[in-house]
């Protein structure tokens, strides 16, 4: 199964970069509505409740993978691109399901883990035949 053809010849590395754009807007988004959320981890931050040490950090450091998929996606050949999507993926559907409170943030984690999932299998049905115009043919 060309998996290619299935997204209407869009190539893998677009596509994937695209996901993670759309990934990141759904995960920033959620957090500032969570900061509108008395209850919420981030909040409870902010009025003063100490973080555990390096709480920050690894916060910092799952968006920042999320955020270079966005170029990464772009840039990495095929093989280790495939591999970074599932990996960074696989990680950031981890911290999603285990993050965050409340019916908002069950939204929005749903919207980002269907898509981590599809970025995924995307990579995974990736075949590493790019996307020609040859190609497209019915």
């Amino acid at each position: 199964m060309n998996t290619n053809k299935l997204t209407f010849g869009i190539d893998p590395k677009v596509k994937l970069s695209f996901l993670w754009i759309f990934v990141l807007l759904n995960m920033a988004y959620a957090d500032i509505l969570s900061l509108m959320d008395p209850t919420s981890p981030i909040r409870k931050v902010m009025d003063g409740t100490p973080m555990p040490a390096g709480g920050l950090v690894a916060g910092a450091i799952l968006m920042e993978t999320a955020i270079a998929m966005v170029i990464l996606s772009w840039i990495l050949n095929y093989k280790v691109n495939r591999w970074t999507n599932i990996v960074i993926g696989s990680l950031n559907i981890i911290a999603v399901v285990t993050g965050g409170h409340g019916l908002y943030y069950v939204l929005f984690a749903t919207a980002e883990v269907v898509c981590m999932l599809l970025i995924i299998w995307f990579a995974w049905k990736w075949t590493g035949a790019e996307v020609k115009p040859e190609n497209l043919g019915a």
